[in-house]
């Protein structure tokens, strides 16, 4: 009998520890469930961000040097400076944009009896800027009671040169622009400074005046 209460209490101990094992494994389940169900942190790669630039009202004066053949607007926040190159000619002359790192370019030529040579040259400077860009697209500009005829090339992608542009009477005139920028070129962070000085280059050839 005695054997008998004996091998009872050994069962009843194993049924114990067989019973507090099943619990601390339910226990150890349902900690790695909700560990598993824990919101996680997940890093996600910064996107590229770029410096806010502040720019200003749009605002003009005219350039008109009085021994010049042309006058036009240029913004006040802008200097206008004549062409000190090496290679520069009479009446050439840098708009430059010192607060963004741009200038525009402006050359001049006296016509003679060669317009089709002179828009094919503005023509072929555009393109030759193709191989970095996305896209070029041709805008043409008429202002018959001045005599003043343009077309504007906006260089689509990171091109030197975004925008160029010609202006001409048709026959004795002829003004060349070309926008650059003194940084590596970006058409995404340059792109609201790109917009803000196409404007004023519309605005300088809706102005331009030729002088008899």
């Amino acid at each position: 009998m005695s054997r008998f209460f004996i091998l009872l209490s050994k069962c009843m101990r194993f049924i114990s520890y067989l019973y507090i094992m099943k619990r601390l494994v339910l226990f150890i389940l349902v900690c790695c469930l909700f560990q598993a169900c824990e919101e996680r942190e997940i890093k996600v790669p910064k996107q590229r961000g770029y410096f806010r630039i502040d720019l200003p009202e749009h605002s003009y004066t005219q350039f008109n040097e009085s021994d010049f053949p042309y006058s036009f607007a240029t913004p006040k926040y802008s200097n206008v400076v004549k062409d000190t190159d090496k290679d520069a000619e009479p009446y050439w002359v840098n708009v430059e944009y010192p607060t963004m790192n741009a200038t525009v370019h402006i050359s001049y030529r006296k016509l003679s009896n060669n317009l089709d040579a002179a828009v094919e040259d503005a023509h072929l400077l555009a393109f030759k800027h193709e191989v970095r860009a996305d896209a070029i697209n041709a805008q043409e500009f008429h202002y018959d009671e001045k005599n003043v005829h343009g077309l504007l090339f906006d260089i689509k992608g990171d091109a030197a040169s975004v925008m160029q542009f010609c202006i001409t009477d048709s026959t004795k005139n002829f003004v060349r622009g070309a926008l650059y920028f003194n940084v590596t070129p970006n058409k995404d962070s340059l792109a609201p400074v790109i917009q803000f000085v196409r404007d004023d280059i519309i605005e300088l050839i809706s102005s331009f005046e030729w002088k008899k």
